[in-house]
């Protein structure tokens, strides 16, 4: 879509430039956390927001260990995010394998692409965890609220939240 037909933003301004661009590192750091969500014990403390999704690829049928921040709310896990590759596996239907320190679970995905289903999950995600708003381009207003003009923003360019609920 080209920014002259996007419409405009109807909560006013955004205070971000949006989502971060995934730095070339990213690979690396990814290696680093899952490896550190695997270690017993450990795993446990570095776990408290990360979960690792066990992705199985539509095409390949290769399994992807993507880790990911998550939000615990009203029983399911909330991962807010651009629309990633890995995304789009979930897509497909049926539960995915999900570790949260411990051994891999069984949850079943739904992913909401919708403007009031995001604007309302990443508000609660961002509210849960300031450092995962800020990766997806969301600020804070001085009173400590997310900046719905940046939550808008971050949908525009292709954020969705999604929700994992145990299988």
């Amino acid at each position: 879509m080209s920014d002259e037909s996007k419409p405009e933003n109807p909560y006013g301004t955004p205070t971000t430039t949006g989502p971060e661009p995934i730095p070339s590192y990213q690979g690396a750091v990814n290696k680093l956390i899952r490896t550190l969500l695997r270690v017993p014990g450990l795993s446990r403390a570095v776990g408290k927001r990360l979960a690792t999704l066990h992705v199985v690829g539509r095409k390949s049928g290769k399994v992807y260990d993507v880790p990911v921040a998550y939000t615990r709310h009203d029983g399911a896990l909330l991962i807010g995010t651009a629309l990633r590759p890995w995304v789009k596996n979930l897509q497909s239907g049926g539960p995915i394998e999900v570790s949260l320190g411990g051994k891999p679970q069984s949850f079943d995905p739904v992913v909401y692409t919708a403007e009031p289903d995001v604007m309302r999950l990443f508000e609660i995600i961002a509210e849960d965890n300031r450092a995962n708003a800020k990766f997806n381009g969301i600020g804070f207003a001085a009173d400590g609220t997310p900046v719905r003009a940046d939550i808008y923003q971050t949908w525009q360019q292709g954020g969705v939240v999604v929700a994992l609920t145990p299988h």
